[in-house]
């Protein structure tokens, strides 16, 4: 059969809904052509195994985070500095918390990941990439903070991402304040 990268995706996005929905044991091919609303056997066609499946939904997540040139263009015109470290905090936050679906079905992996090792292996070798990725990005643009820094962002964001998409323990700060606070206290 021909493959057709949008159905590719809308499949891909199917299961993304379907993870952040019902967790890993809602995730089949039956299910998948079911949110996707296509032929039964579909998915089959484009995810030969559930290891398939999650390879292309961690492909797909990376896909619909990836950063915005039109929101990073103006900001790597300006001069380095912790402010501008904590816009591009706020942005991908923003997206993050934009995407719910995609963010609750990369928790859910990460969660899948801690129990079965193929998962383990391929969102490790995504997040190490991403990683890497970051601090580069972080040493060209001239930001604040190396690796280090990189890394308590990731899980200082990781837990504002769950307590917002789950049960804030403090609901009336605005997310942008949160972040403001991490930035002034993990670049002093």
């Amino acid at each position: 059969m021909a493959r057709n990268p949008q159905r590719r995706s809308e499949l891909a996005d199917a299961g993304i809904r379907i993870l952040a929905a019902e967790g890993a044991r809602g995730l089949t091919h039956r299910a998948i052509d079911d949110a996707a609303g296509v032929p039964k056997g579909t998915s089959s066609n484009y995810f030969r195994s559930r290891e398939d499946i999650v390879a292309g939904l961690i492909e797909r997540i990376g896909e619909r985070l990836a950063p915005d040139p039109e929101v990073h263009a103006p900001l790597a015109a300006q001069t380095p500095s912790p402010e501008l470290f904590a816009e591009y905090t706020r942005d991908i936050v923003a997206r993050l918390l934009g995407n719910r679906d995609v963010t609750l079905a990369l928790f859910e992996l990460r969660l899948e990941a801690s129990r079965r090792p193929e998962i383990r292996d391929a969102l490790g070798r995504w997040q190490r990439s991403n990683f890497r990725g970051d601090v580069e990005f972080n040493l060209a643009a001239g930001l604040p903070g190396g690796s280090k820094e990189i890394a308590l962002f990731h899980y200082a964001i990781d837990g504002l991402l769950l307590d917002r998409l789950t049960y804030p323990i403090d609901p009336d700060t605005s997310t942008d304040d949160i972040v403001d606070s991490l930035v002034a206290g993990l670049l002093r």
